[in-house]
């Protein structure tokens, strides 16, 4: 009983983490933006693939918010 009860608390402790933002950057080299949604404008003229990280790395890698996102 006991060893259920902190199975219990542990699954509990760690779902309900908060969840880090994801967001999107061109995959080329020479991206110098990120952007919130995959559907941004600012975003269709990338020839690279789209790719998903998070907001810390994409910070991290010295890239600033698109001008197209809100």
């Amino acid at each position: 009983m006991k060893h259920t009860l902190i199975l219990l608390i542990l699954f509990f402790l760690t779902s309900f983490r908060p969840q880090e933002k994801k967001v999107y950057l061109c995959g080329s080299s020479g991206a110098k933006k990120y952007h919130l949604k995959e559907t941004c404008r600012g975003l269709s003229s990338c020839r690279s693939e789209i790719v998903k990280t998070s907001l810390k790395q994409a910070q991290g890698y010295g890239l600033t918010l698109c001008a197209w996102e809100d």
